[in-house]
């Protein structure tokens, strides 16, 4: 068996990034870019005001003076004219700065009659000006390649003037659950051995929320000639694999003979970590196929740990990125750690990590609460509540 670490390396120095597309800004909100974005305008375009008020020379706003009012700037509404000695402006948020004017002096700050204005002591030394490009300038780098438009990239991106981005291609993720137990949930009941197949609306839902799109849901029984024609089907409409189940020795584990007539060239089988030993990693016919435990459990831990870093890649990101793991604070104590590096399903409280009380692999109702993954190394000694512990969201 080997790493997590090792195992991680492997999988991501295999993965190509997919060919990029030009879409609008209206499509953009979670897509990779592809190519970097360059400012198109300055920001701010002018020096403007920061605050409601009224535009001066700073060395003619003392305090009891009376200055003249000779107009109005808004935002999109500049004043007209230039501002000579002895005149003010009124002037609002976001409105360009008048010619002469180096200050805004806050309009709690004035007093104003008619077309004269004074202010009052203490409206200093701040002058309210946001400089032109300071922001940033036309031209600037804003956002890099293998970006991830988030929200908030997104205010950034419109921000610069961007119609259109080249980003890369969503991936399309085929998910094919495996075993003679499984049912179709709704209809478990029906049969006196079966069993609701959960693991593939888990995991095709993490895959969606990292930017993929679901190219199909397979469910086959443990029969090499049909799971077999499923990794073909699957291969043909998706650019990644993703098997559950059947990733074990025993006689009824096919995940990997599945692909063995089609290529199948495998970068890892088993690694050293809990759960998630079974899970496995090839290439076939240039596609990434990742084998996930059956246990929908360990389905979604190995899957949050090697599928969310494996479409990142493929997007063009860092997939390292998708699983550093983070300092936080342990609320509950937690008993000695095995041989192989574990990951603890837990929910963050207000005290910190709370660790699920049920670890087991095929525990799944705390898995609906557990919204972060504790790492622990081999032979870990028990960890204390209010100790720091590495962990990721989940």
């Amino acid at each position: 068996m080997i790493s997590y670490d090792e195992a991680l390396a492997r999988l991501i120095g295999a993965v190509q990034s997919l060919p990029g597309e030009t879409i609008g800004l209206d499509a953009a909100g979670g897509r990779t870019l592809a190519k970097r974005v360059v400012a198109a305008i300055d920001a701010p375009r002018a020096d403007v005001s920061a605050m409601d008020g009224y535009a001066v020379r700073m060395a003619e706003a003392r305090a009891g003076d009376w200055l003249n009012l000779v107009g109005e700037a808004a935002a999109g509404a500049p004043f007209g004219g230039d501002m000579s000695a002895g005149e003010a402006v009124r002037i609002f948020t976001g409105a360009y700065v008048p010619s002469g004017a180096d200050c805004v002096v806050m309009q709690e700050y004035a007093e104003r009659e008619g077309d004269r204005v004074r202010f009052r002591e203490g409206f200093g030394p701040a002058r309210h000006i946001r400089k032109r490009a300071g922001d940033f300038a036309q031209g600037a780098t804003l956002l890099e390649v293998g970006q991830r438009l988030t929200p908030r990239a997104m205010v950034a991106l419109a921000g610069a003037d961007i119609a259109e981005i080249e980003v890369t291609r969503r991936p399309k993720v085929a998910v094919i659950a495996t075993g003679d137990e499984l049912e179709q949930p709704g209809s478990a009941h029906l049969s006196p051995h079966g069993l609701p197949e959960s693991g593939s609306y888990g995991v095709s839902a993490l895959a969606m929320s990292c930017g993929a799109t679901l190219a199909d849901r397979m469910r086959g029984r443990d029969d090499l000639e049909v799971l077999s024609g499923l990794a073909r089907r699957a291969l043909d409409i998706a650019d990644c694999v993703v098997i559950i189940g059947g990733a074990s020795v025993g006689d009824h584990d096919l995940a990997r003979p599945m692909f063995a007539g089609i290529g199948l060239h495998e970068h890892f089988a088993r690694i050293a970590i809990k759960p998630g030993k079974p899970v496995w990693f090839g290439m076939c016919g240039g596609k990434p196929v990742l084998g996930l435990p059956g246990n929908p459990t360990s389905a979604m831990v190995t899957a949050r740990l090697f599928l969310v870093p494996l479409l990142a890649a493929m997007q063009g990101g860092n997939g390292a990125d998708e699983v550093r793991f983070m300092p936080q604070i342990l609320a509950a104590d937690l008993p000695p750690n095995g041989s192989r590096e574990a990951f603890v399903r837990a929910r963050a409280t207000e005290e910190g990590l709370l660790p699920a009380d049920n670890q087991e692999s095929g525990a799944q109702a705390p898995l609906a609460s557990s919204d972060w993954l504790i790492r622990r190394s081999p032979n870990d000694g028990p960890c204390s509540s209010g100790q720091v512990v590495r962990a990721i969201r989940f």
